[in-house]
């Protein structure tokens, strides 16, 4: 049974259970597309901030902190247009949109230091693939994804890959580990394969003027605001009540955490961002260590997990959350209230800040990398003050230079493990004893588990068949084709609910198709050659 449009959503309420950027999206559509009222849109999260992944926060006397950066590039058709109707936050007369096409046309990515060694930067111009892996990486991009199930990534290439340059660049790039699904590999070559000739320089990839709370949170609350949309904070979905029958399947009642509830009438939607790469996340500081919380910490898990055994079409979260040892990593912030970290790194990389990206310390044993931004990251940041952003996809190892795993280590020991890589623990003696230095380390149980080895049906679909006023939103529904841990695809996924929904004359934007294009697969081609 196709689903119903709504033609007319004057009197419609819609509930939306997140803030992240596929809610915020579904609001800014709801209420420009659809014609659903500001005033009848609910945003409800369970947090006290909005925004989900796209975090940022701090100050320079406690630290600032950036959970993780989403990077961007220019064919995120459904996310740019999204932004070209958001004022900025600096400047109501452009766009979010036009305000970073013209900061990143004056910061351009051209990484000169992309993976390191021995403290020294390596020749990457090579990817150093084997013909082998070449056919290998090939091969890849023709099967289909059914039939590679659940497959691993270390299931398709041999061992030597994975000491490949192109697999340090790749893993560290998408936070890629050997063990992850070999079917979103597949989709991320297919999608990007525009950029696999830059890849070892960062090439393509953009960035927003600020970090992506302050650049696209911020505008995007206050936009929806200024429409009457409602933002209920602290607000936690423990449960959703379904009809179910063999044609239809209507959500009811959603229940709130204090024996609250909200019952749908009958032109009343409720959009479900199931499961979070954020969540149960939880800060350390500059002299302890952050805590490893789990499922019981999170919302969003719970509450799939509780849906999802209403109804198979509600998707199966238990390869996305069950195994946190594979999903999770562990990032720091650095404040530093002193330039010298940042004038040595530009010299040694010969990169200003926001020219580079991502470094790579390819025999740190917690496989360590880092990135500066284009300074400052945040409006709130002074002159005087640096930050820079670090992760590592190994936590459970111990350091080269620390007897501890990273995930034992405060911010303090964080920042030791990096200077011992870059040989600059002599230069940053001196700063680190003045006190002009903070580091924050941030455990994120979560954070890979989009890239969990899963098969078709585990994803829900955005509409489940037989939905009249129901979808799923985000990473963890299907949007077929294109990338997770892309902000390209929460978007996405708003667009296919919003207009799949209600009647609003409009169709989801097709998705950018390099993967056809000659021009990109010669280029890839001579590319993995090299």
């Amino acid at each position: 049974m196709e689903t119903e449009k709504n033609k007319n959503p004057k009197n419609s309420k819609v509930y939306l259970i997140g803030s992240g950027i596929a809610c915020l999206a579904s609001a800014v559509y709801l209420e420009k597309d659809a014609g659903v009222p500001g005033k009848n849109i609910h945003i409800l999260e369970k947090d006290k901030i909005t925004g989900g992944a796209l975090d940022g926060a701090g100050n320079k006397e406690e630290g600032f902190v950036v959970r993780g950066g989403r990077m961007h590039e220019m064919h995120y058709e459904c996310y740019w247009e999204l932004l070209s109707h958001i004022p900025s936050l600096e400047d109501p007369n452009i766009s979010v949109r036009d305000e970073s096409f013209e900061f990143n046309k004056r910061f351009v990515s051209n990484g000169q230091a992309r993976l390191l060694k021995d403290g020294k930067k390596l020749d990457v111009s090579s990817y150093g693939l084997t013909l082998k892996q070449q056919g290998d990486f090939l091969k890849l991009t023709f099967v289909s994804e059914k039939s590679l199930g659940n497959k691993r990534i270390e299931d398709w290439f041999d061992p030597s890959f994975f000491e490949s340059k192109f697999w340090f660049i790749w893993t560290t790039m998408f936070a890629f580990q050997r063990w992850s699904s070999l079917a979103e590999m597949r989709r991320y070559m297919k999608r990007f394969i525009h950029l696999v000739d830059g890849l070892y320089r960062l090439g393509g990839v953009m960035r927003t003027k600020y970090n992506q709370y302050d650049s696209v949170v911020v505008p995007m609350r206050r936009y929806l605001e200024e429409r009457g949309v409602n933002f209920h904070m602290k607000t936690e979905v423990i449960d959703i009540d379904f009809d179910l029958s063999e044609d239809t399947k209507t959500a009811t009642v959603i229940h709130l955490k204090d024996k609250k509830k909200i019952v749908l009438e009958k032109n009343d939607y409720v959009f479900f961002t199931n499961g979070s790469i954020t969540e149960s996340t939880n800060n350390g500081t500059w002299d302890t260590p952050a805590k490893l919380l789990g499922i019981e910490e999170s919302g969003s898990w719970k509450l799939w997990k509780k849906i999802a055994n209403k109804d198979k079409a509600f998707g199966n979260p238990s390869p996305f959350c069950d195994n946190i040892d594979l999903q999770k990593w562990y990032s720091f912030t650095a404040t530093m209230k002193d330039s010298t970290f940042h004038d040595y790194m530009e010299n040694f990389s010969g990169n200003t800040d926001g020219t580079g990206g991502l470094v790579t310390l390819t025999d740190s044993n917690w496989l360590m990398s880092f990135v500066i931004a284009r300074q400052p990251h945040f409006l709130n940041q002074p002159n005087d003050v640096k930050i820079f952003w670090g992760y590592g996809l190994y936590p459970d190892r111990k350091g080269n230079y620390l007897n501890k795993t990273m995930s034992e280590c405060n911010g303090a020991e964080m920042l030791e493990e990096l200077y011992y890589h870059l040989k600059i623990q002599d230069l940053m003696r001196p700063v680190t004893e003045s006190g002009k230095i903070n580091c924050i380390p941030v455990a994120m149980p979560f954070i890979d588990s989009l890239f969990m080895p899963r098969t078709i049906g585990d994803r829900p679909d955005v509409l489940p068949k037989g939905s009249t006023n129901f979808a799923f939103l985000g990473q963890f529904a299907e949007a077929p084709k294109d990338c997770v841990f892309t902000v390209e695809y929460s978007v996405r996924t708003a667009q296919m609910a919003v207009y799949g929904l209600f009647e609003t004359g409009k169709e989801v934007h097709p998705m950018y198709d390099s993967a056809h294009n000659p021009k990109y697969l010669i280029g890839a081609l001579k590319a993995i050659s090299r």
